[in-house]
């Protein structure tokens, strides 16, 4: 939306705008609700993480909880600048903004980019979470995945998909759901089920509030409260993420032999105890 107050990181040049004011509290947080909202994500992944290291969880789920940080550290520097490409520039009077003096700028980081790519990246970890159980050439997938990522990312720098972002990252997640629904129907555990199910209706109440934000826009912008739609998606992602975390950790240990039982830290936010065998 429009600017409120001077922003430090000059014109919007992002190709992407949610329904927010901008600049509205600071000329630092061009988007001030939808950059905070991203620390409910980053807390509880680093519970995620403690939980998973503490019980010396195989690494694959540190590794996920740290990419669910690093993807909302990632919204947090886009949708706090706004811009598809910032550059730090070194002049003899300290460093400046390289939209001013753009012959100077030395390094480039592509704001949007930091945003977009990691949310790739996530749903490859999440792949071969799912699928490497039962795949026979354990080197073969991991491999592919990484390469698939990693040419992804230098693409994306230089071509930027728009419509077709959004599609490739539609299908990676519908890629997921399979075997999701395959290990909700084997998990007879009610606890480790209620935790399937609430990743469902967060992604749903957060696909809603998304939705809102950018159809009704226009119509949001004269109430007298503006409900933040895409600040609530960040909100109901950071839920989604650690529920779905919680429940792949729950399935894996049952795999594993480890006695996987779902508890409640402060009786409120679910967990997975495990009580590994002693010959391991």
């Amino acid at each position: 939306m429009a600017d409120g107050i001077s922003s430090f990181w000059g014109p919007v040049t992002s190709t992407i705008e949610c329904c927010e004011k901008n600049y509205a509290y600071s000329s630092y947080i061009a988007e001030f609700y939808n950059t905070l909202s991203n620390i409910p994500t980053i807390l509880l992944a680093l519970i995620g993480l403690i939980n998973a290291l503490r019980q010396r969880f195989e690494k694959r789920f540190s590794v996920l909880h740290i990419s669910n940080m690093i993807l909302a550290m990632g919204s947090m520097l886009y949708h706090a600048t706004l811009q598809r490409v910032i550059c730090t520039v070194l002049s003899f009077n300290g460093t400046e903004p390289c939209i001013r003096h753009a012959s100077l700028c030395r390094v480039v980081i592509l704001q949007q980019q930091s945003d977009e790519t990691p949310m790739v990246w996530e749903m490859l970890l999440y792949m071969y979470i799912l699928y490497s159980p039962d795949w026979h050439y354990r080197s073969t997938m991991p491999t592919f995945l990484f390469l698939y990522g990693a040419v992804f990312a230098v693409v994306h720098s230089v071509v930027h998909f728009g419509i077709g972002f959004k599609l490739h990252y539609v299908i990676l997640c519908l890629l997921c759901i399979p075997r999701m629904y395959k290990y909700y129907i084997h998990t007879q555990d009610a606890a480790a089920k209620l935790l399937a199910k609430m990743y469902v209706a967060s992604i749903f109440l957060g696909s809603l509030c998304w939705l809102g934000d950018r159809l009704f826009c226009e119509e949001v912008s004269g109430w007298p409260v503006n409900p933040q739609g895409h600040a609530l998606w960040h909100v109901f992602m950071g839920f989604n993420s650690y529920f779905a975390n919680t429940f792949l950790m729950f399935c894996r240990a049952q795999q594993r032999g480890w006695a996987p039982r779902v508890v409640y830290l402060m009786g409120i936010l679910p967990y997975v105890k495990i009580e590994k065998p002693k010959s391991q």
